[in-house]
């Protein structure tokens, strides 16, 4: 049951119960009802408070009688202008970062014509590889000719277009295929269109409408979960599907606005996930995908439409890129929390190139890549408009303690610019039950040194999981997907009662966060266990550039049999009196058990892993410290581990 108040768009949501009201203004007659409003907004931003995520709806005045007054007369239109060209174009003549790209996208397309054309190939039920494989030929191909009128390039754009609109469909079973696909050819006939044949524009529309958009009507159809759905694919499929509408606007108005008016809709329930601090559940790598297509929409329907209906503005959104920073390491490895991957490739820097662009941040630009690019990903081709918009404004520092609350709360610890050790320490709270989740709440990386000491197992294939008839998707308590070791609590550094699964419906929260000489935090997991514990509470500490301090407070319950503390790492172990010393890389970090008093170290090894379907991982292993409730006093007991660097 929940409570909500609504300011005009706004709508706020708490646990009490539900009260339906489209308009609700605060009079300044009414002083006391104003207070508790403000109370109840105060209350749903600290930590610990139990919250559901709140919608902002998105402005949404399409029809076809608007669209026909609003859009753009111009072509391009999408993300791309005749006005942006011209000032992409002029600024090429003296940038050496925009000249460096253009000349990466110049290599991209040489490669791409020797490259045969897609075909019609499923992995297992998925088209998704070839569709990313044409938006990721169809940026670099169009965005190179564009700016140097290379036949070659026009008649190897005109194959492309031709082959998968030639396909028999992009795959209605898997509408992540459509939508990225739809988004290629919208890409292709809105930046080319006026210099292909005008056989492959009509071609390329009608494959749109009948392939593309008609499908995503289809309720009814398989995985159509997408639109109302809150995950990534929300917005990919309403972004592609917001591509693909405007580029057939001119034949197929009432299609065209009915489709964007859905999808402006539909996106705040991907778009209120970012609340309040940016945070995305998925994790880093998902973050990439998810919000990609969210710019492709917000963009595309600017330069189309004059506007982005809000989207830019939604609560978190813009904060995403400062996550996304954070989530980054020294290393340059990402905080690989749920299903993200460890390595931070170069999308991620064109994505951020689009909030330095609308922002003028410095902070969001990654020159380093620029100088020298190299896997730009699927949005290159719109990157270099966005490397063309950006002009810098600003430059706002990295805190170097930050958290975020949401979904996933995330915690984060540097050591500073001027740290040698490049000091990184993040941790996490959240639930199982989210798109992509894992049982991984009350989880931590720590890199000291330039090495990762305590590491998370990260995502695995999802083909070959598919191809056996594995039940990835199934987040249920007693799912399939828990007994994988990148899945379930004992393949994190966090602690498992009773060698039970974390309950899936519980989240762990933050509840305290402290700056200052030592900064800590504080994630209460007690939900997470039901009642095989009465409390547990689990503290990190930064005591310096070279040491943490992981502290775990808890109280059993009659249930309570046994408790185990994990910690995952690539590192040699070797056992020692009161813990361990751990080297990798010629590197040395000591692992001190300061309580229990008398605890000693289990050192499994993971390499191979438990089943032959786990992701195997060259030398992973879990360091585990395992408590018997007979042994804790009073009911009431602690672990103290301190990681310290040489």
């Amino acid at each position: 049951m929940s409570f909500v108040l609504s300011f005009g768009t706004l709508a706020v949501q708490t646990p009490i119960k539900t009260i339906q009201m489209s308009h609700f203004h605060l009079s300044p007659i009414k002083p006391c009802l104003r207070h508790v409003a403000l109370l109840l907004v105060l209350a749903l931003s600290l930590p610990g408070i139990a919250q559901e995520s709140a919608t902002y709806p998105l402005e949404n005045p399409v029809t076809v009688t608007w669209m026909k007054a609003h859009l753009s007369k111009q072509s391009p239109k999408l993300i791309l202008t005749p006005e942006i060209e011209k000032q992409l174009n002029i600024k090429l003549k003296s940038d050496p970062l925009l000249q460096k790209f253009h000349h990466y996208l110049q290599q991209e397309a040489a490669e791409i014509v020797t490259k045969p054309l897609l075909k019609r190939e499923l992995e297992g039920f998925r088209l998704l590889a070839v569709s990313r494989t044409m938006v990721e030929r169809m940026g670099v191909l169009c965005m190179v000719y564009r700016l140097d009128r290379n036949q070659k390039i026009l008649k190897r754009i005109d194959d492309e277009v031709k082959t998968v609109c030639a396909f028999q469909d992009w795959n209605p079973q898997h509408f992540l295929d459509i939508a990225e696909m739809s988004f290629a050819v919208a890409l292709a006939v809105d930046w080319t269109g006026e210099f292909l044949p005008k056989s492959t524009v009509t071609l390329a529309k009608k494959a749109l409408i009948e392939k593309g958009i008609k499908p995503s009507f289809n309720e009814a159809g398989e995985r159509m979960f997408w639109i109302s759905g809150t995950n990534n694919w929300n917005s990919v499929c309403h972004g592609g599907m917001v591509a693909a509408s405007l580029a057939v606007a001119d034949i197929a108005p009432e299609l065209a606005a009915k489709t964007i008016a859905r999808a402006l809709d539909k996106l705040p329930n991907s778009l209120k996930e970012y609340a309040p601090d940016g945070i995305y559940p998925e994790g880093p790598t998902y973050w990439g995908y998810g919000t990609s297509y969210a710019i492709v929409a917000a963009n595309s329907l600017t330069t189309a439409l004059g506007t982005d209906f809000g989207i830019s503005k939604s609560p978190g959104f813009m904060e995403s890129a400062n996550f996304r920073l954070h989530a980054t390491a020294p290393s340059g490895n990402l905080f690989n929390f749920a299903d993200s991957g460890d390595k931070n490739e170069g999308d991620g820097a064109v994505i951020s190139c689009w909030f330095a662009a609308k922002t003028g941040d410095d902070l969001f630009f990654e020159r380093t890549f620029f100088e020298k690019p190299q896997n730009a990903g699927r949005m290159a081709g719109p990157g270099l408009v966005w490397l063309s918009q950006y002009s810098q404004q600003k430059k706002s520092e990295l805190a170097a303690n930050w958290h975020g609350n949401g979904a996933n709360p995330v915690a984060v610890f540097r050591g500073g610019k001027e740290d040698p050790g490049q000091f990184y320490l993040a941790v996490k709270g959240g639930k199982a039950n989210l798109s992509h989740g894992n049982m991984d709440a009350g989880t931590f990386v720590f890199e000291l040194n330039g090495v990762r000491w305590v590491v998370d197992p990260g995502n695995q294939n999802y083909y070959l999981l598919n191809k056996i008839g594995f039940k990835l998707s199934d987040h249920s308590q007693n799912g399939e997907r828990w007994t994988l070791l990148t899945k379930k609590n004992e393949g994190h550094s966090t602690l498992t009662i009773n060698n039970a699964r974390f309950l899936v419906n519980s989240t762990a929260t933050i509840t305290e966060f402290k700056e200052g000489a030592t900064p800590e935090v504080t994630i209460d997991m007690t939900s997470l266990y039901g009642t095989n514990i009465g409390s547990l509470k689990r503290r990190f500490v930064k005591e310096s550039n070279r040491a943490i301090l992981v502290e775990d407070q808890f109280e059993i319950s009659d249930s309570t049999k046994n408790i185990t503390w994990g910690l995952m790492t690539l590192a040699d172990v070797n056992a020692v009196p009161a813990g361990a010393i751990l080297k990798q890389d010629g590197k040395t970090l000591n692992m001190n058990i300061l309580e229990p008093e008398d605890a000693k170290i289990s050192i499994i090894s993971l390499d191979p892993p438990p089943m032959e379907i786990d992701k195997t991982i060259k030398g992973l292993k879990r360091i585990e410290i395992r408590i018997p409730a007979w042994t804790v006093k009073n009911g009431k007991g602690s672990i103290r581990v301190r990681l310290s660097g040489m």
